[in-house]
Formats: C-alpha cells, sequence, structure tokens
C-alpha cells in the first residue's frame, strides 16, 4: 500500500498564527502534526508516501529535509483548494493502481492505523472509511448507516445531520476511486468532495466498510482543538530527561516532564504531563500541565499552564498566568508595569509583541 497525506490547507481558523505558519506544522508535544502523520503511516509499514502540498509547500518540505523519518516522500502540488476529492485526482501518477491510504495533515488520532491498513491491505473491500461519534457532526461529513451496520448515505457538513457519525480524516481506497473522483461534480461549496465520491462508489455497488473508531481524535484546524490534542499527546509520552539537561537544585520537576536536549530549568516549577523543548531556559517560573514549550524558547518569571509556546519566544515577567495560550514563533510576551493579577489568553501569531497592563 502507498500513503497520501493531505497537506494543502491554508488553516484560516489557525489565524493569526498560521499567516506565516503552515498548520500542519504546529507541533504536538513538540512534535509536528504532519511528522506525526508520516511516523504513523510508518509504523503501519507504508513507506511510499505522497503529500499533496499548496501554498505553503516551501515550508513544508523545508521542515521534512530536516528530518529523518525512514520513508520515501514525493509531493504533489495542488494549485487550488478544490477539494479531497480533486486532491486524490490530481495524485493518480503517484498511486498508480496501488490501494492506498489517505490521512489528513492536520488530523490526531488516538492509537494509530497499524490494524486498519493491515486489514484493508489483506481485505477484498474497495473503501474503508473511518468515523467518530462527535457531538457537532454538522461541521464534517457524517455518515448515516443501515441496521445491519452498512453504510447508507454521507452527507458532507449537512445543516440536519443524519447521524453524530463523522468522518474521520482517515480513508482507505483501491483504484476504482479514481472512476468516483471523475464522475463526481463540484458541490455547493465549490469543491470535490470526497464524501460525493464514496457516495458513488457505494452507489454503483462497491463495498465500502465502515470503522466506528473508540479512541480520541481531533481536527487540529482551530485552538481550542489543538490545544486538547496536545493535552492528549502529552498524556501518552513516555517521560525523559535528555543527558545534558540542566535541572537546578532548586527545581522540583515531577515524574511526568520531558525535558530535551540542551534545555535548562532553573529554580522553577515543572509539571507534567508537559515538554521543555531542546535549548529553551525555564527560570524562576511555574510551567503547569498540558504545557508544550518548543525549541531556544525563554520563560522567566511567568507562570504557564496548558499551553503551546513555539520556537524563539519569549514570555517574561507576567504579573498573571498565562493559561490556554497559543504563541508564535519569535513571539515576545512581557509586561511594562506591575497591574493586579489577571488570567490571560491568547492566540498569538508569530513575531507578535504583547505588553500586559
Amino acid at each position: 500500500m502507498k500513503g497520501l497525506i493531505l497537506s494543502g490547507g491554508k488553516g484560516t481558523r489557525l489565524r493569526p498564527l498560521t499567516f506565516t505558519l503552515a498548520k500542519q506544522l504546529v507541533p504536538l508535544a513538540n512534535r509536528p502534526v504532519l511528522v506525526r502523520v508520516i511516523e504513523t503511516l510508518r509504523d503501519a509499514g507504508i513507506t511510499e508516501i505522497g503529500i499533496v502540498v499548496g501554498d505553503t509547500a516551501p515550508d513544508i518540505k523545508a521542515e521534512l529535509a530536516q528530518r529523518e523519518l525512514g520513508v520515501n516522500l514525493t509531493f504533489i502540488a495542488q494549485d487550488s483548494p478544490d477539494g479531497l476529492a480533486h486532491a486524490v485526482k490530481i495524485s493518480r501518477e503517484f498511486l498508480g493502481d496501488d490501494r492506498f491510504v489517505m490521512y489528513l495533515g492536520d488530523n490526531a488520532l488516538e492509537g494509530g492505523v497499524t490494524n486498519l491498513i493491515r486489514n484493508f491491505d489483506h481485505g477484498d473491500w474497495n473503501s474503508q472509511i473511518v468515523l467518530k461519534r462527535v457531538k457537532n457532526p454538522s461541521a464534517y461529513g457524517v455518515a448515516a448507516l443501515r441496521a445491519d451496520g452498512s453504510i447508507e448515505r454521507l452527507v458532507e457538513k449537512p445543516a440536519h445531520p443524519p447521524s453524530d457519525l463523522a468522518l474521520v480524516g482517515v480513508y482507505m481506497f483501491d483504484h476504482h476511486v479514481f472512476e468516483a473522483v471523475s464522475a463526481i461534480q463540484p458541490s455547493w461549496r465549490g469543491e470535490y468532495e470526497i464524501t460525493d465520491a464514496i457516495q458513488w462508489l457505494i452507489e454503483q455497488g462497491y463495498r465500502v466498510v465502515p470503522y466506528e473508531h473508540s479512541g480520541w481524535w481531533f481536527d487540529t484546524g482551530k485552538a481550542p482543538d489543538l490545544l486538547e490534542a496536545n493535552s492528549q499527546v502529552l498524556a501518552e509520552l513516555t517521560p525523559t530527561i535528555a543527558p545534558d539537561a540542566v535541572i537546578d537544585a532548586g527545581s522540583q520537576v515531577d515524574t511526568r516532564v520531558t525535558v530535551e536536549r540542551g534545555a535548562k530549568i532553573i529554580n522553577s516549577v515543572v509539571r507534567g504531563p508537559s515538554i521543555i523543548g531542546e535549548d529553551s531556559v525555564i527560570e524562576n517560573s511555574y510551567v503547569g500541565p498540558y504545557t508544550s514549550i518548543y525549541h531556544h524558547v525563554t520563560v522567566r518569571n511567568c507562570e504557564i499552564e496548558r499551553s503551546i509556546v513555539l520556537e524563539h519566544s519569549q514570555i517574561l515577567d507576567l504579573g498573571a498566568r498565562m493559561q490556554d495560550s497559543l504563541i508564535g514563533r519569535y513571539a515576545e510576551v512581557t509586561r511594562d508595569n506591575h497591574g493586579k493579577p489577571k488570567a490571560l489568553k491568547m492566540n498569538l501569531g508569530d513575531y507578535s509583541t504583547v505588553f500586559t497592563t
């Protein structure tokens, strides 16, 4: 089997962060979401992977070029965001007639897909879709199942959902999907919907099998979902302390904290699950649970909890605890006087500067 990762979205729901950063490169527990997806496919035995890219292609290629991932990557340009089915259609040359798994590059899924891929690779059906019960199905593609568990119909982002079963961003196909993506027309949204292509397969008598996922799943396209996904991934980490990390005698670091190479924790309290990235400095501060500090970050005289701070940022001298926040690259958050402490909640893009009063 081959893998196809869709990584061409603009990430408008994560702005201002994604004005300058591909949404698939935002890290969960200090590992970009896209890298997690690639490693998930690799761990399932898939080493030939195509990545559909758009305007953020240079950033994605540069990030992946720095990593030893153990797979062969082929980049496929999608000139305009015409839908998931369109992404499949333009990937025909790479995919050939091989069976493949399509994975949305901004999705995080508990437990991986090894068993799913193995079953599909050795099964006799034409497609498999992964479903998850959600509270807001109108925001997703939705499946209606018959009493015997087979798929009756699929609909994309319906105003009146026929069920609470959303299509998770993982799909498996054989070569018949290319007939489907060529047969459908653009939806009311102006896109070639993968739900319409799967519905075409069903109506033509091809066998499409549903699988209901019981673990957690997040589309990380919005800040609250990104923070929750980060919390879940942090909770799954096996904590480690790098040999050259520095934790002084005045600090308290509990057993659920990962401290990466070259990081320094000075006169601080760090509670896990959390992660302190390479060459970052935590000084005279409190870092609370479910916080990811990426590489080359400085946190001094602050309290931070349940937040993500990206590389080369500085969080300095805050008079209030910063929580539930997403801080971009090279950002600076500080204060210029000593006002009454208040809670802070922020979603900052790269190179931001915030002064609290």
